[in-house]
Protein backbone atom coordinates (compact mmCIF):
# COMPACT_ATOMS: atom_id res chain seq x y z
CA UNK A 1 0.00 0.00 0.00
CA UNK A 2 1.38 3.39 -0.97
CA UNK A 3 0.91 6.60 0.99
CA UNK A 4 -1.50 7.89 -1.68
CA UNK A 5 -3.77 4.91 -0.98
CA UNK A 6 -4.20 6.07 2.60
CA UNK A 7 -6.76 8.82 3.18
CA UNK A 8 -5.73 11.98 5.01
CA UNK A 9 -7.34 10.53 8.16
CA UNK A 10 -5.60 7.15 7.89
CA UNK A 11 -8.41 5.11 6.33
CA UNK A 12 -7.19 2.48 3.87
CA UNK A 13 -8.71 3.32 0.49
CA UNK A 14 -7.64 -0.06 -0.93
CA UNK A 15 -10.05 -1.77 1.49
CA UNK A 16 -12.93 0.68 1.03
CA UNK A 17 -16.02 -0.99 -0.48
CA UNK A 18 -16.70 2.11 -2.59
CA UNK A 19 -13.21 2.02 -4.06
CA UNK A 20 -13.47 -1.74 -4.62
CA UNK A 21 -16.75 -1.20 -6.50
CA UNK A 22 -15.00 1.45 -8.59
CA UNK A 23 -12.42 -1.13 -9.63
CA UNK A 24 -14.96 -3.89 -10.38
CA UNK A 25 -15.05 -4.52 -14.16
CA UNK A 26 -18.28 -6.54 -14.16
CA UNK A 27 -21.25 -4.14 -14.36
CA UNK A 28 -23.66 -6.58 -12.68
CA UNK A 29 -21.30 -7.24 -9.78
CA UNK A 30 -20.55 -3.50 -9.49
CA UNK A 31 -24.29 -2.80 -9.18
CA UNK A 32 -24.67 -5.51 -6.50
CA UNK A 33 -21.80 -3.94 -4.59
CA UNK A 34 -23.39 -0.49 -4.82
CA UNK A 35 -26.71 -1.85 -3.53
CA UNK A 36 -24.86 -3.32 -0.53
CA UNK A 37 -22.91 -0.08 0.02
CA UNK A 38 -26.08 2.02 -0.05
CA UNK A 39 -27.60 -0.31 2.54
CA UNK A 40 -24.52 -0.14 4.79
CA UNK A 41 -24.43 3.67 4.49
CA UNK A 42 -28.03 3.75 5.70
CA UNK A 43 -27.48 1.29 8.56
CA UNK A 44 -24.24 2.80 9.87
CA UNK A 45 -24.50 6.48 8.91
CA UNK A 46 -28.26 7.12 8.36
CA UNK A 47 -27.50 8.14 4.77
CA UNK A 48 -30.36 7.64 2.34
CA UNK A 49 -28.51 6.76 -0.86
CA UNK A 50 -29.75 5.04 -3.95
CA UNK A 51 -27.26 2.54 -5.40
CA UNK A 52 -26.74 4.83 -8.41
CA UNK A 53 -25.68 7.60 -6.00
CA UNK A 54 -22.75 5.47 -4.86
CA UNK A 55 -20.37 6.95 -7.40
CA UNK A 56 -16.86 5.93 -8.35
CA UNK A 57 -14.09 6.98 -5.98
CA UNK A 58 -10.32 6.73 -6.37
CA UNK A 59 -9.62 7.94 -2.82
CA UNK A 60 -9.63 11.38 -1.23
CA UNK A 61 -6.02 12.07 -2.20
CA UNK A 62 -6.35 11.04 -5.86
CA UNK A 63 -6.46 13.74 -8.50
CA UNK A 64 -8.82 11.92 -10.86
CA UNK A 65 -11.94 13.87 -9.94
CA UNK A 66 -13.73 10.63 -9.00
CA UNK A 67 -14.63 11.07 -5.35
CA UNK A 68 -17.50 9.73 -3.25
CA UNK A 69 -19.82 12.50 -2.08
CA UNK A 70 -19.07 11.91 1.62
CA UNK A 71 -15.35 12.08 0.90
CA UNK A 72 -15.81 15.29 -1.10
CA UNK A 73 -17.62 16.85 1.89
CA UNK A 74 -15.32 15.43 4.57
CA UNK A 75 -14.20 18.08 7.07
CA UNK A 76 -10.94 16.22 7.75
CA UNK A 77 -10.11 16.19 4.04
CA UNK A 78 -10.98 19.89 3.69
CA UNK A 79 -8.79 20.74 6.68
CA UNK A 80 -5.79 18.76 5.39
CA UNK A 81 -6.09 20.32 1.94
CA UNK A 82 -6.37 23.84 3.41
CA UNK A 83 -3.17 23.20 5.38
CA UNK A 84 -1.47 21.67 2.30
CA UNK A 85 -0.77 18.44 4.19
CA UNK A 86 0.07 15.09 2.66
CA UNK A 87 -1.69 13.51 5.64
CA UNK A 88 -3.12 14.38 9.03
CA UNK A 89 -0.07 12.59 10.40
CA UNK A 90 1.94 15.72 9.65
CA UNK A 91 -0.45 18.24 11.19
CA UNK A 92 0.69 20.45 14.08
CA UNK A 93 -2.69 19.75 15.72
CA UNK A 94 -2.39 15.94 15.48
CA UNK A 95 -4.55 14.27 16.74
CA UNK A 96 -7.54 16.58 16.70
CA UNK A 97 -11.04 15.73 17.93
CA UNK A 98 -12.17 14.80 14.40
CA UNK A 99 -9.35 12.28 14.10
CA UNK A 100 -10.02 10.88 17.55
CA UNK A 101 -13.57 10.12 16.38
CA UNK A 102 -12.21 8.21 13.37
CA UNK A 103 -9.76 6.36 15.64
CA UNK A 104 -12.63 5.16 17.83
CA UNK A 105 -14.52 3.72 14.86
CA UNK A 106 -11.42 2.29 13.11
CA UNK A 107 -8.36 1.92 15.38
CA UNK A 108 -6.15 0.91 12.44
CA UNK A 109 -6.37 4.48 11.14
CA UNK A 110 -4.34 5.64 14.13
CA UNK A 111 -1.76 2.91 13.55
CA UNK A 112 -1.35 3.95 9.91
CA UNK A 113 -0.92 7.61 10.80
CA UNK A 114 1.47 6.82 13.65
CA UNK A 115 3.58 4.78 11.22
CA UNK A 116 3.68 7.76 8.85
CA UNK A 117 4.70 10.05 11.73
CA UNK A 118 7.68 7.89 12.69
Amino acid sequence: MTASQIAYCGLDCTACPIHLATLEPDAGKKNEMRVAIAHECFVHYSMNLLPEEVNDCDGCRANTGRLFSSCRNCEIRKCAISKDLESCAFCDEYACDRLEEIFRSDPETKNRLEKMRS
